[in-house]
């Protein structure tokens, strides 16, 4: 293979993007620079599948504990800062490899993005208010009315998604699908982009069940009990909807049982990887590699 500017390695949670890339640091003259919107965080290490101090010792990665959990962090924050990083990389002379799973921070940095507007706290709890009376079923049709390309993109049972589009609208009077028609420039460095994920589904599912299991032996228990006592923290925030933590958070509260809380992260974990195969599938110049 020749020396491309940039690398990229995508993948579903647990298959095995870290140690690739820890191979490829080794091997090349190479940074690494994370792509997940879940490891920017500091004192999630155990629920995200953090790289270990050891891990990292071997091959150190950019954009690891950037943030606090009660802070936010936008796919436009993570396009900046990765093109930051990339002139400065590539000015030492090193060659940038960004690996993670957060398809939507793949896609702004290949794409660009639109100049949304930032998210309104008293208009997102108006929406939210609207929703536990009318449900979100209703709020998607709503959305249709407004924005109906975003409504025939976004699924009705995406809450989030279509809070944020709703918002949008009544923030700037204009469609979240017509603003983001804008991106500005797209990516300018050649990049050679690679996905790894094991041929069988089933592996990949057995690998989240075992990750899942390990990370309780690790202390997964403690590590959100200790996010639970800070009072800036909640369950509406970006952090805290990282999968596990609300399920962990949840159990904590006496909401379900160990088991229930074991079930129900490992599904929230297999939905995850499911949604990132779902975007890799039409993912375009991708080469795949099995893991």
């Amino acid at each position: 293979m020749s020396r491309p500017d940039v690398i990229f390695l995508l993948g579903p949670t647990a298959s095995g993007k870290t140690a690739l890339a820890t191979a490829l640091y080794q091997r090349l003259n190479a940074e690494l620079i994370s792509v997940d919107s879940a490891l920017i965080y500091r004192g999630m290490n155990i629920g995200t599948a953090k790289p270990t101090a050891a891990e990292l010792k071997l091959a150190p990665h950019h954009l690891l504990d950037i943030r606090d959990p009660a802070q936010s962090y936008s796919a436009a924050d993570f396009r900046a800062d990765a093109l930051r990083l990339i002139a400065q990389i590539q000015h030492r002379g090193n060659i940038p490899v960004l690996v993670g799973g957060t398809m939507l921070y793949f896609k702004a940095l290949l794409e660009g993005i639109s100049p949304l507007p930032e998210a309104d706290v008293a208009v997102r709890q108006q929406l939210e208010q609207e929703a536990a009376v009318k449900g979100w079923a209703q709020m998607h049709q709503q959305l249709a009315q407004v924005d109906p390309v975003s409504a025939a993109r976004i699924h009705p049972n995406d809450p989030q998604r279509i809070s944020r589009a709703l918002e949008v609208h009544r923030i700037t009077g204009q469609s979240l699908t017509a603003l983001t028609a804008n991106k500005g420039e797209p990516f300018a460095y050649p990049v050679h982009q690679f996905a790894i994920a094991p041929d069988d589904r089933a592996v990949l599912h057995q690998r989240i069940a075992e990750r899942f299991m390990l990370m309780l032996q690790q202390g997964f228990e403690q590590e959100v009990s200790q996010l639970k006592q800070r009072a800036d923290l909640h369950l509406d925030l970006p952090s805290m909807r990282c999968v596990g933590y609300r399920q962990m958070w949840q159990y904590l509260d006496g909401e379900c049982s160990h088991e229930q809380m074991v079930e129900r992260g490992i599904a929230a974990t297999r939905q995850l990887a499911k949604r990132q195969l779902t975007w890799l599938r039409s993912w375009p110049d991708l080469t795949w590699l099995s893991s």
